[in-house]
């Protein structure tokens, strides 16, 4: 076969000992699916001391979507959720015309040692629905379909449909998110599931087909099934993918839209304060200069 196109994306700190690996976009790949931007944050051990909170921000033109391996979150929008975020859960929301939220350490642990390591993915909605009423989704683990094959695979249905099970997570365009796990040394073929594809493992060295791929690199997968490999550890992956977007999007800060003048309008929306607020968190992110 073809060599797999391989995407390690780029380390940043949102603070010290806080690693954030950002996959999409890139120069390789812009989107995969309806998916335009990838971010893997940990693992990692905070101290007590860090402040690693996310404060009060706008979104536009997409669904953001936040899963975590490892520790807590706790979510708030301008619609009046307050939602602890667990790992195995899925956190879905739709900013479609606007929506401002914030990301947070949950109270009960301020002050303590805590570890965070998960996946915050942005979903572009198609161009006739970037402007729906903003929504918000949570969907616990237990409530998530899991799928149990031979040999101790097991696949958990984050959106989408696999393998005859359907997440009860509502989208708005054709949608794949999977959460893989492969027992030490066990092969499982992968087929076909969407008209784009790509896997990511955030720790774990496998095989795919014939060739070895490290963990921490977004792999682009053709239209052909691929048989995987876990080493001797085992293997925890990911895969994304869907139809392909309509048309291709503009990305400037938090706001995303196939029309300029609809990102240049939020910027000045946000600047004036016209946004819709969370009506117990006022610490506002402010925006990068817009330039015309």
């Amino acid at each position: 076969m073809n060599d797999l196109l391989r995407i390690p994306g780029r380390v940043t700190h949102l603070v010290d000992e806080f690693p954030v690996r950002r996959l999409l976009p890139a120069a390789a790949r812009r989107s995969i699916g309806p998916f335009i931007f990838f971010d893997h944050f940990g693992p990692t051990t905070l101290a007590a001391e860090k402040n690693s909170d996310l404060g009060a921000h706008p979104h536009i033109g997409i669904a953001t979507v936040t899963y975590l391996f490892e520790g807590s979150l706790l979510h708030r929008d301008s619609l009046g959720t307050v939602q602890t975020i667990t790992p195995g859960a899925i956190n879905w929301m739709t900013a479609g015309r606007g929506i401002v939220h914030s990301e947070r350490t949950v109270d009960t642990e301020r002050g303590k040692e805590r570890r965070q390591h998960g996946l915050q993915l942005w979903v572009a909605l198609p161009p006739d629905l970037e402007t729906v009423a903003p929504s918000f989704q949570h969907v616990a683990a237990a409530d998530l379909p899991l799928i149990e094959l031979e040999g101790g695979v097991q696949i958990r249905v984050l959106a989408g449909s696999a393998f005859g099970r359907t997440s009860p997570v509502k989208t708005l365009s054709a949608t794949l998110y999977l959460d893989i796990y492969l027992p030490p040394g066990h092969e499982f073929t992968l087929p076909v599931l969407a008209s784009e594809m790509a896997l990511y493992s955030p720790e774990h060295a496998l095989m795919i087909d014939d060739q070895e791929v490290a963990g921490l690199q977004l792999v682009v997968l053709q239209q052909a099934p691929v048989r995987l490999c876990a080493g001797s550890s085992g293997a925890r992956l990911v895969v994304i993918g869907g139809a392909p977007l309509e048309k291709p999007v503009r990305m400037w800060w938090n706001f995303v839209s196939t029309d300029r003048g609809r990102i240049a309008a939020a910027a000045q929306r946000w600047d004036k304060g016209l946004f819709e607020q969370i009506s117990d968190d006022q610490d506002l992110i402010t925006a990068p200069p817009w330039k015309e």
